[in-house]
C-alpha cells in the first residue's frame, strides 16, 4: 500500500496536466460483430421486397475497416437483373403505398425513427467501422440527424394534403449516395421520398454498404411494407443501370460533380426528375472583427470534421490581412493537440480516410502544391498502420492553384488573404461551386450582407457544418440543384397533380446537327404572298421587327430575316433571324441588369409588373388583332387570350413580395433563415400555342423573383411578344431585364443552353429539343425545365400559373445565425 501511495503521489493530477496524455477509450465492437455474425459471418445479399435475396453466380466485394484493414463483410456485386427485380418490387409497392392515407405513412416513418433509436449504438459502431470516421461523430452527429429526419418527415407525411396541396408523388425513386455519410445522406433521400408517397430503390456507395443494409432490415422490423424500400449493392456502373431503368421515375444523387454530369446526360430526354447534390469548395471568411479563439474551433469543425470528406467542407480559409498571421499561428498550435487514430477510440479527433485510393488522391494534391512553392504544415503524430492522412494547412498559394480551385475531399485547408469585404466576396464566389460557406465576425450587419452576397446554398454565421431536417441543403452552380431537407426538399419528390409522368419516345439526337438552320430564301412558289395596303390597291410597306435587348431595339447580328405568315399565306411581317452573337449580346445585357434588378425592392418590381398589365390592357384590341392575323383564331378567342395575359401579370405581380422565404424551425439555438434567391440569368424558349399568354406565363414569374431573362418567343407567331416592346418601355422596366431574340427556337436554344453564364434554361418545344437542353446542360450543371414535346393548357390556371413556376424561378439559401450572448450557458 505504501509503495502504491508513493506512486500515485508521483503521478499527481498536476503532472498529468503537464503532459495531457490520453489513455485509450475504445468503444466495444461486439454489437456490430454480433450483427455481422447473424448474417452468415458477414455475407450479405440484396434487400428486395422486404427480404434478403442472394442470387446465384454473383461476384462479391469485401468491405474493410479503413482504420485497421480488418475485413468486415462480403457483399454482392449486383447485375442488371437484380436492378430489374428491385425496381419491379418498388413499382408494385408504389401502387398501394402512394394511395396509403397520409396518417398511415406518417405512422410508418415515426416507427422507423423509433426503431433506429433503439439500435443507435449498433448503427453508430457499424458506421464508424465501415467508413473510418470517429465513433464520436457517428454517435453525436450522423445517427441523431438520421433519427431527426424520419421524425421530421413523418410530420410532412401527415400534412401532405394541406401543405402540399396541388402536388402528388412521382413514383419509383432511384437513390444513389456516396461513402462520406453513408447513412445520413441516404436518409436525406428516402425520408422525404417515402413521406410524399414514393417508393425507393437505393444503391449505396461501393466502400460503405453496411449501414444501408442495416437500415433496410430495421425498416422491415419497424413494419414498412415490402418493396417500399429496397437496397441493391454493386459497383459504380450499377448506379447508371438504376438511373437508366425505364420504370425509375426520379433519380436522387449525391456525389461528385463528374458523376452528376454523367447522370444528367444519361437521363436527358427521358422525362425523369433529377436532383443533384454535388461537390464544393466552400469558403470560410474571417474578418478582423471575428473572435479568433472561437473561429479556430469553427475552422476545425469546417475542414477536419469527417477527415475533410464533406462536400461542404470549409476547405478555403479567407482571412483578412491584419489577422492572417495570428489566425494561422493559432491553427497550427491547435493542430499540435489534434489526435488522429482508430475510429472506435472516443478520445481521437479524426479517423481514417475511407480507402487507400482516396488517401493517394489527397496526397497527390498536397504534393502538387508543394511543387508550386506553397508552404505545407502537417502534424506527424498519426498511426503508422491504417488508411490515415494528417490534417494539413497550405499557405502561400495563388487563387489559380490547383488546391485552391479543385475539391480535394480530404483534411486539407488552403489559406488566402483578403483586404476588403468586397475582395472577400469576390474570392468566395471565384469558384465553379456554390454549396456552402461561413462568415466569421462579431459585426452582424457585415455578417448578413456577406452571407447574402456569397453564392451558395447554405451560409453559416460564426459556425460551420450544421445540418437539420427542417432546413434544405443543396448547391448553386456546379454544386448541383435540388434540396435535401425542409419543405423545399419535398418538391424534389412530387410533381403537379395535373401532370402525368412524361414518357417521350426515345429520340436519336445528333448533338452536332441539332439547331442547324439555313436562312430564309425567296418564297415564290411556296403559296406565300406579300401584304397589301389597307385599301387593297397598293403593295404593303415591308415591316421587319428588330430584336430587343439592353432596353432597346437592336438589329440582328446577321442581315437575315424570316417571314411571319398568316394562315392564308400572307406575309404579315418579318423578324430577325438570331444567331450565337445575338445570344452573346443579349446575355451580356442581361448580366449588366442582373445585380440592380435582383436587389430592387420587391414592391417596386410589383409596380412595374402592374404597369405592364395596365399598358397591355390599353392596347387590348390591337394586340388581339395581331394574334388573329397570325393564327386565324376568332377575335373573341384572341381577346380572351389578351385578357388572361393581363390577369396573369396581376397574378405574378402579387407574388413579387410574397415568396421571399421564411424562418426555418431547426434545432439551432438561434435563427435559420431561408431566402428565396433568383436563379440569375434564365434562358427561355416559348411554345407556339398561345403566343402571348405562353410568353407572359413564362417571363413574368421569372422576372418578379428578381431574375433577368433572354427569351425566345413563339417561333411561328413571334409578333405578340415583339408588340410588348412599348409595354416594357412605358412600364419603366429597366433595360436588360427582358431580352427578346427571334428566330429558330432550336437554333437559339442551342446557344442559350451551351452558354456558360446562363444559370437556368426553360425549353417548351420538341422532344428532341428537350433532350438536347437536358443533355448539354450537364456541361456547367445548369438547371433545366423542359416539356418533352408535350403541350400544356396555358389557359388553365393550374398548368399556366401553378406553384411550379415559382419553384423554377428561385433557389433556396439557408443562413444559420446562432445566438448566445445572454443565455449561452
Amino acid at each position: 500500500m505504501a509503495a502504491d501511495t508513493k506512486t500515485n503521489t508521483k503521478n499527481s493530477v498536476a503532472e498529468i496536466f503537464k503532459s495531457m496524455d490520453y489513455g485509450p477509450a475504445p468503444e466495444a465492437d461486439n454489437v456490430a460483430k454480433a450483427w455481422l455474425n447473424d448474417h452468415d459471418n458477414g455475407e450479405f445479399g440484396l434487400f428486395i421486397d422486404g427480404k434478403w435475396v442472394k442470387p446465384d453466380g454473383r461476384k462479391t466485394y469485401q468491405t474493410k475497416n479503413p482504420a485497421t484493414g480488418e475485413p468486415l463483410a462480403t457483399t454482392i456485386q449486383g447485375e442488371q437483373e437484380d436492378v430489374d427485380l428491385a425496381v419491379s418490387s418498388a413499382k408494385k409497392a408504389y401502387e398501394t403505398w402512394s394511395k396509403t392515407p397520409n396518417h398511415v405513412r406518417a405512422r410508418h416513418l415515426y416507427s422507423i425513427a423509433r426503431h433506429i433509436q433503439k439500435h443507435m449504438r449498433l448503427f453508430s459502431v457499424v458506421e464508424a467501422m465501415d467508413n473510418g470516421k470517429t465513433f464520436r461523430e457517428t454517435r453525436d452527429a450522423d445517427i441523431p440527424i438520421v433519427v431527426r429526419h424520419f421524425y421530421h418527415h413523418a410530420g410532412w407525411a401527415q400534412l401532405m394534403d394541406t401543405e402540399m396541396r396541388g402536388w402528388k408523388s412521382v413514383g419509383v425513386i432511384g437513390g444513389i449516395v456516396p461513402w462520406n455519410f453513408p447513412l445520413m445522406l441516404l436518409t436525406w433521400k428516402i425520408a422525404p421520398a417515402l413521406a410524399m408517397g414514393n417508393t425507393v430503390v437505393l444503391k449505396p456507395a461501393t466502400y460503405t454498404r453496411l449501414s444501408a443494409l442495416l437500415l433496410a432490415e430495421v425498416c422491415a422490423e419497424a413494419g414498412l411494407p415490402p418493396g417500399v424500400f429496397n437496397v441493391v449493392t454493386g459497383n459504380g456502373a450499377m448506379g447508371s443501370k438504376l438511373a437508366d431503368h425505364p420504370d425509375v421515375d426520379k433519380v436522387a444523387f449525391t456525389g461528385s460533380t463528374g458523376v452528376g454530369q454523367t447522370l444528367r446526360r444519361l437521363t436527358a430526354g427521358s422525362g425523369k426528375k433529377l436532383s443533384l447534390e454535388l461537390g464544393g469548395k466552400s469558403p470560410v471568411v474571417v474578418f478582423e472583427t471575428a473572435d479568433l479563439d472561437s473561429t479556430v474551433e469553427g475552422v476545425v469543425d469546417a475542414i477536419w470534421f469527417n477527415q475533410g470528406q464533406v462536400c461542404s467542407a470549409g476547405s478555403r480559409l479567407l482571412v483578412q490581412e491584419g489577422i492572417h498571421d495570428k489566425l494561422v499561428a493559432k491553427l497550427k498550435e491547435r493542430l499540435t493537440h489534434f489526435r488522429v487514430g482508430d475510429s472506435l477510440d472516443k478520445t481521437v479527433d479524426m479517423g481514417a480516410i475511407v480507402d487507400e485510393s482516396q488517401r493517394k488522391s489527397i496526397e497527390e494534391y498536397v504534393e502538387s502544391a508543394r511543387q508550386e512553392g506553397a508552404e505545407i504544415f502537417q502534424i506527424s503524430a498519426i498511426p503508422k498502420t491504417g488508411c490515415f492522412y494528417p490534417p494539413t494547412i497550405i499557405t502561400n498559394v495563388q487563387t489559380v492553384s490547383r488546391v485552391v480551385v479543385e475539391e480535394i475531399f480530404g483534411p486539407v485547408l488552403v489559406v488566402l488573404k483578403f483586404r476588403t469585404a468586397k475582395e472577400a466576396i469576390a474570392l468566395s464566389n471565384n469558384t465553379i461551386y456554390g454549396l456552402g460557406g461561413s462568415v466569421w465576425t462579431e459585426n452582424i450587419p457585415l455578417a448578413l450582407e456577406a452571407a447574402l452576397s456569397i453564392k451558395a446554398g447554405t451560409v453559416w454565421i460564426n459556425c460551420h457544418n450544421l445540418f437539420d431536417s427542417a432546413a434544405g441543403f443543396g448547391g448553386y452552380k456546379q454544386s448541383g440543384y435540388g434540396r435535401d431537407g425542409g419543405k423545399e426538399g419535398l418538391f424534389e419528390y412530387v410533381r403537379p397533380s395535373w401532370e402525368k409522368r412524361p414518357r417521350p419516345e426515345p429520340v436519336q439526337l445528333d448533338l452536332k446537327a441539332f439547331g442547324q438552320i439555313v436562312q430564309a430564301r425567296p418564297t415564290i412558289g411556296n403559296n406565300q404572298k406579300n401584304e397589301i395596303s389597307a385599301d387593297g390597291k397598293l403593295p404593303g410597306i415591308d415591316r421587319t421587327f428588330k430584336m430587343y435587348y439592353g432596353g432597346k431595339q437592336a438589329r440582328p447580328d446577321a442581315p437575315y430575316a424570316r417571314p411571319v405568315v398568316s394562315p392564308n399565306g400572307t406575309v404579315i411581317a418579318h423578324v430577325g433571324e438570331g444567331n450565337r452573337k445575338d445570344v452573346r449580346n443579349a446575355v451580356e445585357a442581361a448580366h449588366a441588369a442582373s445585380a440592380g434588378w435582383g436587389k430592387r425592392a420587391a414592391h417596386n418590381r410589383a409596380q412595374i409588373v402592374y404597369y405592364m398589365a395596365e399598358n397591355l390592357e390599353l392596347r387590348r384590341d390591337e394586340v388581339a388583332n395581331r394574334i388573329h392575323q397570325m393564327t386565324g383564331r376568332s377575335m373573341d378567342d384572341c381577346k380572351t387570350e389578351v385578357d388572361l395575359s393581363v390577369q396573369r401579370l396581376f397574378h405574378w405581380g402579387a407574388y413579387c413580395d410574397k415568396y421571399g422565404g421564411t424562418v426555418q424551425e431547426t434545432t439551432l439555438y438561434g435563427c435559420t433563415v431561408k431566402v428565396h434567391e433568383p436563379m440569375g440569368v434564365i434562358g427561355i424558349a416559348c411554345p407556339d400555342e398561345y403566343p402571348l399568354l405562353g410568353f407572359v406565363s413564362l417571363f413574368a414569374p421569372a422576372v418578379i423573383r428578381g431574375n433577368v431573362i433572354v427569351i425566345v418567343p413563339s417561333e411561328k407567331y413571334p409578333l405578340s411578344a415583339l408588340d410588348l416592346y412599348q409595354v416594357f418601355d412605358t412600364s419603366d422596366l429597366p433595360g436588360g431585364v427582358v431580352n427578346i431574340l427571334t428566330g429558330d427556337r432550336n437554333h437559339l436554344s442551342k446557344y442559350l443552353t451551351e452558354h456558360q453564364d446562363i444559370q437556368s434554361m426553360w425549353y417548351f418545344g420538341s422532344a428532341e429539343g428537350s433532350k438536347f437542353v437536358e443533355y448539354m446542360s450537364a456541361e456547367n450543371v445548369k438547371r433545366t425545365w423542359v416539356n418533352y414535346g408535350l403541350a400544356r393548357d396555358w389557359m388553365d390556371p393550374e398548368q399556366g400559373q401553378g406553384e411550379e413556376f415559382l419553384y423554377q424561378s428561385i433557389q433556396c439559401k439557408n443562413i444559420w445565425i446562432p445566438m448566445g450572448d445572454i443565455f449561452a450557458n
